[in-house]
C-alpha cells in the first residue's frame, strides 16, 4: 500500500492512498460472502447462489460498496500510522477509483494535530500564598458544619423566611391558561436557594401557614420553553407548612457529637489543621495551574476548531455524569436554568480551548524533556483505582484495555508528570496582597 501526506495550509492536509489489486480482490470476496446470504435467485438458496451467477445477475459493481465499506477503514488506518499523522477531526474522503482488477485509490482531506512552536517553559515566576487560615475561615466552617447538622423544626405561627423549607401547592396560568409544569402539590421549595422563576420565591416570603396568594411574575426572555419566554404568569399559591433550621450550639457537646474530640476546643484545633492541609492542596493546584497556563501562553499554536468543538462534547458529557449524580439529568437543568444546550455549549468554549491549548503544549514539553512513563508507574495508578473502585488492579486493566483506554491513562499520567516537571522548574514569588491586606498594612505603618 501506499500512501503520501501533502500540507495544503495550517493543520489541513490531503491523504492519498493506493491499495494492491488483490486486496481490492480480497473485499470483494467478503463483500460477495456478506450479499449472497440475502440475495433471492430462482432455482438457488439464499446464500448457495455462486459467483459467476451473482454477477451476472446483478453486476460485480452490487458488490463495491460493501467492499469499499469493508477495505476503507482498515486502509485509511494504515496510512494514517504509516504516515505518522493525527487527525483531529472526521475526514472528507474522495474515492477515485474503486474497481475489480484494479488498485483502490482514494483521497482524504484530513484536519490534523497542530504543531506547537514551544516558548520559555523554564523558571516561569509563580506567585504563591501561604496556606494560612483565618479565624474567620474557621467560623465559616464551623457555620457550614452547624448547618450541616441542623434540625427542621415545623413553624406553627409566625411568617415563611428566606432559608425556610416551604411545603407548597401551586397553579400557574398565562392569560388564565393553565400550562405544562405549571402545577405541583405539597412541592417542598427552599426559600432563597432561587431555584424557582425570579420573583417567586420572594413573594412566597412572609406567607404564613395556611395562606393563599396569587404570586405573579414574569418568565426570563431566555426561558427554555419558547412558548413562556417573558410572559407574565400568575401561581396560585397555598402554604401547607414551613420548616425552619435549628442550628445547635457550638460547644462540647457539640464537638462530642460530630468528632472523637471531647471539647470544642479541641475538634476547633484539628479542624484548623484540616483547612490548612486542604487549602495547601488548593494552593497547589493554582500553582500548577499558574505555571501550565504561563506555559501555553508563551507558546505559539493554531487549534482547529474541531479539536475545541470535541472537547467542548466532552465537558458537556461529564457535566451531564455530575448532574446525574446529584439526581438531575441535563433537560432538568436546562429547564431550571432557562438555557439551551447551545447555551451551555458556548459558556464552555472559553475553558475547552484553554484545556486543549494547555494538553497540546505540555504533550510537546513532555516529548522535549523525555518525560515517560515507566510500567511500575501504570501499574501504582491501576492500583490506585483499584482501591477507589474496590476492584481488583488486574480489572481495572482489563476494563481499560477493552474501552482502549490503556493508552489515555498512560498519556494522563505523563501530562502529569509534564505539571511536576514545570512546578520543580518554576521560581515561586510571592503574591500580591488583597486590597485589605494593603490597607491594614498602610495603616500598620502609618501608626
Amino acid at each position: 500500500m501506499k500512501a503520501t501526506w501533502e500540507k495544503i495550509e495550517k493543520n489541513l492536509g490531503v491523504l492519498e492512498v493506493e491499495v494492491e489489486a488483490d486486496r481490492v480482490a480480497a473485499a470483494l470476496d467478503k463483500a460477495f460472502n456478506k450479499v449472497v446470504k440475502k440475495a433471492n435467485v430462482p432455482g438457488f438458496r439464499k446464500g448457495k447462489v455462486p459467483r459467476p451467477i451473482f454477477e451476472s445477475r446483478f453486476g460485480v459493481e452490487s458488490l463495491y460498496q460493501d467492499a469499499i465499506d469493508i477495505l476503507l477503514p482498515e486502509a485509511y488506518g494504515e496510512a494514517v500510522e504509516q504516515t505518522d499523522i493525527f487527525p483531529v477531526d472526521r475526514p472528507e474522503v474522495d474515492i477515485e477509483q474503486f474497481a475489480k482488477g484494479q488498485p483502490f485509490i482514494f483521497k482524504a482531506k484530513i484536519t490534523v494535530k497542530p504543531e506547537v512552536k514551544l516558548g520559555e517553559y523554564k523558571g516561569l515566576e509563580v506567585p504563591v500564598q501561604k496556606a494560612e487560615v483565618t479565624d474567620e475561615e474557621l467560623d465559616a466552617e464551623l457555620k457550614r458544619l452547624q448547618e450541616r447538622h441542623a434540625e427542621l423544626v415545623v413553624i406553627e405561627e409566625g411568617a415563611a423566611a428566606n432559608g425556610d423549607i416551604t411545603v407548597i401547592d401551586f397553579d400557574g396560568s398565562v392569560d388564565g391558561v393553565p400550562f405544562e409544569g405549571g402545577q405541583a402539590e405539597r412541592h417542598s421549595l427552599e426559600l432563597g436557594s432561587n431555584s424557582f422563576i425570579p420573583g417567586f420565591e420572594e413573594q412566597v416570603v412572609g406567607m404564613s401557614t395556611g395562606d393563599f396568594k396569587d404570586v405573579e411574575v414574569t418568565f426570563p426572555e431566555t426561558y427554555h420553553a419558547a412558548e413562556l419566554a417573558g410572559k407574565a404568569a400568575v401561581f396560585k399559591v397555598k402554604l401547607h407548612e414551613i420548616k425552619r433550621k435549628q442550628l445547635p450550639e457550638l460547644d462540647d457537646e457539640f464537638a462530642k457529637d460530630v468528632s472523637e474530640f471531647d471539647t470544642l476546643e479541641e475538634y476547633k484545633a484539628d479542624l484548623k489543621a484540616q483547612l490548612e492541609s486542604r487549602k495547601q492542596e488548593e494552593l497547589k493546584s493554582v500553582r500548577e495551574s499558574a505555571v501550565v497556563d504561563a506555559a501555553a501562553a508563551n507558546a505559539e499554536v493554531e487549534i482547529p476548531e474541531a479539536m475545541i468543538a470535541s472537547e467542548v462534547e466532552n465537558m458537556v458529557r461529564d457535566f451531564d455524569t455530575r448532574l446525574r449524580q446529584q439526581g438531575m439529568n441535563m433537560d432538568m437543568f436546562l429547564s431550571f436554568s432557562g438555557q439551551t444546550r447551545e447555551d451551555l455549549q458556548g459558556q464552555m468554549k472559553g475553558d475547552a480551548e484553554k484545556r486543549v491549548r494547555n494538553n497540546l503544549v505540555l504533550e510537546v514539553i513532555a516529548k522535549e524533556e523525555k518525560i515517560e512513563v515507566s510500567e511500575e508507574e501504570v501499574t501504582q495508578e491501576l492500583a490506585t483505582m483499584a482501591e477507589a473502585y474496590k476492584r481488583t488492579p488486574e480489572e481495572i486493566r482489563s476494563i481499560l484495555a477493552a474501552n482502549g483506554s490503556l493508552s489515555s491513562l498512560n498519556d494522563e499520567i505523563s501530562l502529569r508528570k509534564t505539571i511536576e516537571f514545570l512546578v520543580s522548574n518554576s521560581v515561586e514569588v510571592e503574591a500580591p496582597a488583597a486590597p485589605a491586606e494593603e490597607a491594614a498594612a498602610e495603616e500598620a505603618k502609618a501608626e
